[in-house]
């Protein structure tokens, strides 16, 4: 197969390569502005490992990647044999990144969170909506010609209204998800975290003495003890959890049988959390479970008979796919690699707006390996 590569600001004084065309412009500015030759490839196929040696040749000041890639020891080595001083993850995960051996060759990985976040939990709420509601499957009826006039019976789903909302793994985009949920449909929270989340309980609590002042009945919020507690009382489950060794096959064959019948199961994080064949039988033997994907286990492929399931509702991993993110997410992606270049200070700092306005600070927004590092930090004054 051959790849495609376009050359921006060919005289550059450092050379950066771009494993896909990223969208919107700021980020090309940003980077051009700093004198670098960017190197493009143009290709829509993944681009593997081979390929991307290749391209870094003997000369590679940074590199951006993509979370289809698998950012080894073999390609850090690579990278570091070419010069590199930078890589940046064109994601908010970096799963597909091996750190350690990024930091073992003193490379900065930068990764881009704070734009998915509100993003990402909209299409949990999509899928939760269309899986519960039974909306693809009714979509495809409509366009086969097989509406024939209304009936009592017709795509009966699940009502969440004053339901109980269970979510696994309460960071930012869990909490946004819960938050929007709750405040929607009125459910009672019930959250699994190895971490135990304040701000979001004292959220949740509050809106529920807001229903009470109102007269209606309150909302509440509760942290599960165990995975299994939480399954056994959510009527929608949302999957937010880092993918790892110990969330890797999160759910299995025992925990969807754990689920009630007719629950709603939502995945927007990794596909791996998921042990797809257990999903795929379980999907068989239980018509009212249902299921709403954007991630799969071996994505792109899907494991045999998934796509052939009607209760299951499945999109090609785009969670974060609105026009202001992915550009957000180029940005802060051209934002880390020249921070590190020009030697500016790790943003000290959560809040990463001000990267996305007309002039960035002078920081690299976010270096997850940058203590290891011993990396400066500030700028977020």
């Amino acid at each position: 197969m051959s790849f495609q590569w376009k050359t921006v600001n060919p005289g550059g004084t450092q050379r950066i390569l771009v494993t896909k065309m990223l969208p919107g412009e700021q980020w090309k500015d940003i980077l051009v502005g700093n004198n670098y030759r960017l190197d493009i490839c143009e290709s829509r196929e993944i681009v593997p490992r081979e390929e991307i040696i290749q391209a870094m040749g003997s000369q590679c000041d940074a590199a951006i990647g993509q979370l289809t890639e698998s950012w080894d020891a073999e390609l850090f080595q690579a990278l570091q044999q070419a010069g590199g001083k930078a890589y940046s993850n064109y994601a908010v995960g970096y799963d597909n990144v091996d750190v350690s051996a990024a930091t073992a060759v003193g490379i900065p990985v930068g990764n881009t969170p704070g734009v998915l976040t509100e993003t990402t939990a909209e299409m949990a709420v999509a899928l939760t909506y269309s899986t519960a509601r039974r909306v693809v499957e009714a979509d495809g009826f409509m366009r086969s010609g097989k509406y024939n006039g209304w009936l009592p019976d017709l795509f009966l789903g699940q009502r969440l209204w004053r339901g109980t909302l269970g979510v696994i793994g309460a960071g930012r985009i869990g909490s946004a998800y819960a938050r929007m949920m709750v405040q929607a449909e009125h459910m009672d929270l019930v959250y699994y975290d190895i971490h135990r989340n304040e701000q979001l309980e004292k959220e949740i609590s509050d809106f529920g003495a807001y229903l009470e002042s109102r007269g209606e009945e309150p909302v509440s919020v509760t942290r599960a003890e165990s995975i299994e507690e939480l399954l056994d009382v959510a009527d929608v489950v949302s999957l937010h959890p880092v993918l790892n060794e110990k969330t890797r096959h999160l759910m299995t064959s025992e925990r969807l049988a754990a689920m009630k019948d007719d629950a709603v199961l939502v995945n927007v994080s990794r596909g791996p959390v998921i042990d797809e064949v257990a999903l795929v039988d379980h999907c068989n033997s239980h018509p009212n479970f249902r299921v709403g994907l954007d991630v799969f286990e071996d994505e792109p492929d899907m494991k045999p008979g998934l796509a052939e399931l009607e209760n299951v509702t499945i999109v090609p991993h785009i969670a974060s796919a609105t026009r202001w993110t992915r550009e957000g997410m180029a940005t802060l992606a051209a934002c880390n690699i020249a921070g590190i270049l020009e030697g500016y200070p790790v943003w000290d700092g959560d809040e990463i707006a001000p990267f996305l306005e007309a002039k960035p600070p002078q920081a690299a927004p976010s270096i997850v390996n940058a203590r290891e590092l011993d990396m400066d930090f500030g700028g977020s004054d």
